[in-house]
């Protein structure tokens, strides 16, 4: 119940207040001209990017959110005061669409960015407005108008820079405990992770980075079965991949494994199959070295001989692997900057 990555909520933005008919009244005046205000604007709702929020659970206690109407106009000029607008935070990294037609409306991938989720009605006139020459005393004023209301959908995309992938009891989760120090549940049956972890992994020399253990994948998975197809949008956003592969297997299941995972990854969405990868054999501790050896050259005759081997539950390769994902973030920084560099100099 701790995590909730998709939700639909209503949004209603406050009226607009309404304008005013009321004229001057003063001693020795018997017909003083129109003085009616104008009606305030109404509360707009608003989305915004927190990056405090992790979750859309607030959204499973509160579906409704509405802003304040405006004040409707009064007497001696004096227009209605504006209502509040409301502004419902949101994780980084949540895609909000309309209900309805399912167009995506934007993609609140920045820290602080805001979406207007519904707009204000506007304010009615005081007959104040009205007045001219040959109607010196007008009688009108107008309604405010009513504020936008729809449904929305809001899916979130977790932000992280590493992303662990693999079948049903692989060992992500272990592996993300010995990474860094979230503490998932570890069990020795599959699926015993029901919903996306992140943990964040420092380096001593370098900026952390936020990883996230997807919930396992199966076969079949982007086409709606088991639990991955859930939580295969949360890859998306990851800049590499990290395929956990149990070493373990009989003959050459390893490799029929990581076929697996390739396979889903890209009929889930193209570019996925060009992210950078690392391949990661564990369960090391369960084999022995000539096994490991004969896994290994599985691998090589599929054309990867590039594979880090651990066992996370003993803690062999650990070190070996924090070293390598820091090589190959620190690698992707360099060519965006370069490529920023690049851009400048085009421009």
């Amino acid at each position: 119940m701790g995590f909730v990555d998709e939700a639909k909520f209503f949004v209603k933005a406050g009226d607009g207040g309404n304008g005013c008919v009321s004229f001057l009244r003063e001693k020795f005046v018997p017909r003083g001209g129109p003085n009616g205000g104008d009606g305030g604007r109404g509360g707009c709702v608003f989305l915004e990017a927190d990056p405090d929020k992790h979750s859309l659970l607030d959204f499973r206690y509160s579906s409704h959110f509405k802003a304040d109407r405006g004040g409707n106009g009064q007497g001696s000029d004096m227009h209605g005061r504006g209502g509040k607008d409301s502004i419902v935070p949101v994780p980084v990294g949540s895609v909000v669409k309309d209900a309805e037609t399912g167009e995506v409306l934007i993609d609140l991938a920045q820290p602080g960015q805001r979406f207007l989720a519904a707009q204000g009605g506007r304010g009615g006139l005081g007959n104040t407005r009205f007045a001219s020459s040959t109607n010196r005393a007008p009688r009108k004023a107008t309604s405010g108008t009513p504020g936008e209301e729809r449904w929305l959908r809001i899916e979130l995309k977790l932000l992280a820079d590493v992303g662990l992938i693999g079948l049903p009891n692989a060992g992500k989760s272990t592996l993300l405990s010995k990474l860094s120090a979230a503490n998932p549940k570890v069990a020795p049956y599959p699926f015993t992770t029901l919903e996306p972890q992140l943990g964040v992994l420092h380096f001593k020399f370098e900026k952390p980075c936020i990883i996230a253990d997807i919930p396992g994948l199966i076969e079949g998975a982007s086409e709606g079965l088991g639990l991955g197809h859930r939580f295969l949008r949360h890859i998306e956003r990851t800049s590499i991949l990290l395929h956990i592969i149990d070493a373990s297997g009989q003959g050459e299941q390893p490799l029929a494994d990581y076929k697996v995972l390739a396979a889903e990854l890209a009929a889930y969405k193209e570019e996925l199959a060009d992210r950078t990868r690392l391949i990661v054999l564990n369960k090391i501790d369960c084999i022995d070295e000539e096994e490991l050896e004969a896994v290994k050259a599985l691998f090589a005759t599929a054309g990867i001989e590039d594979v880090m081997t651990i066992s996370a539950l003993d803690e062999i390769g650990i070190d070996a692997l924090k070293k390598r994902i820091g090589g190959l973030l620190e690698a992707q920084r360099e060519a965006a900057a370069e490529e920023g560099r690049n851009n400048d100099l085009s421009d």
